[in-house]
């Protein structure tokens, strides 16, 4: 979906920007010792942690951080998280769902409710706007990995069930169940990707003037900027015209 891509385009070109990014390695830190204390703490026998790790070293994180927050889970460490899911709408009426990683869930909930009454949105009940996505695997590719009719060969031969490619990758989707299985089989064919995850992919978009584009990121922004939340996923679209303005 066009809001999807575009918005994970915004965050890619954001994050070769920032000058510090301790708080984004603080969260997939802690997203790697939560998945290393649900499961095994080595990666290769445990799906959710090889994601995790493989996410922080797509943006970088250095490699002792990874396997100090290992280390972590061993030690007692993320015993006390709690995932928790907030759904709610932001400017223009666009969908907003944030998920949060929390040990104190009162805290959470009052700085989430907060941050959506402050710049223009309104926090729901869960499932509020989760029936306009769907949940899926996702697994990006650099341009470089091939053109788009090889790299769709690759992403069937793989079980993948659709991909979007344009100037600057392939992204590939599957079932949430099939992300593992399928991610393995793409990097003996396509090398290692970007990234692989799991995510929250729009079948509805709502369209976004510059406005309303200008007030979702500063909503975004400040819900990204609280220690508990792990990430933001919204179903906005808009013209490449209003995306080059921003």
């Amino acid at each position: 979906m066009a809001g999807h891509s575009k918005w994970a385009n915004i965050q890619h070109r954001k994050g070769r920007q920032d000058a510090v990014r301790s708080k984004l390695f603080s969260k997939l830190s802690k997203e790697i010792t939560v998945a290393a204390k649900m499961g095994d703490p080595d990666p290769d026998k445990n799906p959710r942690l090889r994601m995790a790790v493989k996410e922080a070293k797509a943006v970088s994180v250095p490699k002792d951080v990874i396997d100090r927050a290992i280390k972590k889970s061993q030690a007692g460490e993320g015993d006390d998280y709690e995932e928790i899911r907030y759904e709610g709408y932001g400017p223009n009426g666009v969908a907003v769902i944030v998920e949060a990683m929390t040990d104190n869930r009162n805290r959470t909930a009052s700085t989430v409710r907060s941050t959506f009454t402050k710049n223009g949105g309104n926090l729901g009940e869960t499932g509020s706007v989760g029936f306009m996505f769907d949940r899926k695997g996702e697994i990006v590719y650099g341009a470089d990995a091939g053109d788009a009719d090889s790299v769709m060969m690759a992403a069937i031969e793989a079980g993948a069930e659709d991909v979007d490619s344009g100037e600057e990758g392939h992204t590939i989707w599957c079932a949430d169940t099939d992300l593992n299985e399928v991610s393995t089989a793409l990097e003996a064919s396509l090398g290692e990707s970007e990234t692989t995850r799991l995510t929250w992919r729009p079948t509805t978009t709502t369209e976004m003037d510059l406005d309303g584009m200008q007030k979702l990121m500063k909503l975004i922004d400040a819900l990204e900027d609280d220690d508990d939340v792990q990430r933001v996923t919204t179903n906005f679209d808009a013209s490449d015209e209003v995306m080059s303005q921003l």
